[in-house]
């Protein structure tokens, strides 16, 4: 008798536990609330678990006509953020019988080429983190379900979108900076031109403009240590009054800034405070530690995952942007009176 013959079946978990092949199904999907009693649920998984009985997923996705397959889209491997978004996606997905494949778009602007000959043919549908809907063209033409994380609200082209609330976590950063004091700012800006960032600049330039004698100067930078520490060099050591505090729009610009002023001689944050913004590894692994914005990333893609299951069953995904927490650390103070 073959592996494959001995393999117990949904009739056999049936036989054994005195109920219908339908009563198992509706267990086994996970469709039983409501229709089977708890104790007979309970029943049927002991009895598929003694029998080890494995559902054939792909007969039954057969018969559904999915894939149950996500493609989650991000700018970058090496981000720890989107390492996060893919975690909470993939632990929201293994509970639905779910996988998601990750896939990458470079640097997050460019086209992202359709990874499948035929993506209607090998995917449910497609997550999307930190892009545009333009940077999708080529996997939004095969007409399926997108779900667009931390991007433009009032986009085209998205089923559903799971935001951050960006601009409060930058108005948390600019009260904290102005509370303390500081008024000749500079924000270490990302040259990436995406709604997110934008997002970023314009809640600070408002904030600013909004307290007398305070004022922001902006430079742009590679989301690199190095492209940021050379771009805060010039922005410390350019023409007039040396800035207090440098606002970066992510911790890797945070950690080039900092490394700037050591590099001058100057010390965070008793000469200048520096904020970041994401809270990834590095802000606690940086002496002194980095004042930033703390994004919830796994949940991030949680809601992404969950929304794009809600797409898919026709039902609502939920609404409201995921909140974001100021990280005070060690690496901001009052500036020093000259």
């Amino acid at each position: 008798m073959t592996e494959q013959a001995a393999r117990p079946t949904s009739r056999d978990v049936a036989r054994a536990a005195g109920v219908s092949q339908a009563t198992v199904s509706l267990v086994l999907g996970d469709k039983w609330h409501g229709r089977v009693s708890e104790r007979t649920a309970g029943l049927v998984r002991d009895t598929a678990r003694q029998l080890a009985y494995r559902p054939n997923l792909a007969a039954r996705n057969l018969r559904l006509g999915r894939t149950r397959t996500a493609l989650l889209v991000v700018p970058a491997l090496t981000n720890e953020f989107f390492a996060r978004v893919y975690t909470g996606a993939a632990e929201v997905a293994a509970r639905h019988d779910f996988g998601v494949v990750l896939y990458p778009s470079p640097a997050g602007v460019g086209p992202a080429k359709d990874p499948f000959a035929s993506a209607r043919a090998a995917l449910d549908g497609v997550i999307a983190s930190s892009m545009a809907t333009e940077a999708l063209a080529a996997i939004s033409d095969a007409d399926l379900p997108l779900v667009m994380l931390d991007s433009d609200p009032v986009g085209r082209g998205a089923a559903a979108r799971v935001n951050l609330d960006i601009a409060d976590g930058m108005r948390q950063v600019t009260d904290h900076l102005l509370g303390l004091g500081h008024r000749r700012i500079v924000h270490l800006a990302s040259s990436i031109d995406s709604w997110t960032f934008d997002v970023r600049a314009e809640t600070l330039a408002e904030a600013v403009r909004e307290v007398p004698g305070a004022s922001v100067t902006t430079v742009r930078s590679p989301l690199e240590v190095g492209a940021a520490r050379a771009a805060a060099v010039r922005a410390i050591t350019g023409p007039g009054p040396r800035p207090t505090a440098l606002v970066c729009d992510d911790d890797v610009l945070a950690a080039g800034a900092c490394k700037a002023v050591r590099r001058l001689g100057l010390r965070v944050p008793e000469d200048l405070s520096v904020t970041g913004f994401d809270d990834l590894a590095l802000a606690t692994a940086v002496e002194p530690e980095l004042t930033t914005v703390r994004l919830p990333a796994e949940r991030v893609g949680e809601r992404g995952m969950s929304a794009l299951l809600a797409v898919l069953d026709g039902r609502e995904p939920e609404a409201g942007d995921l909140p974001v927490t100021l990280m005070v650390r060690g690496s901001t103070a009052a500036p020093q009176v000259p």
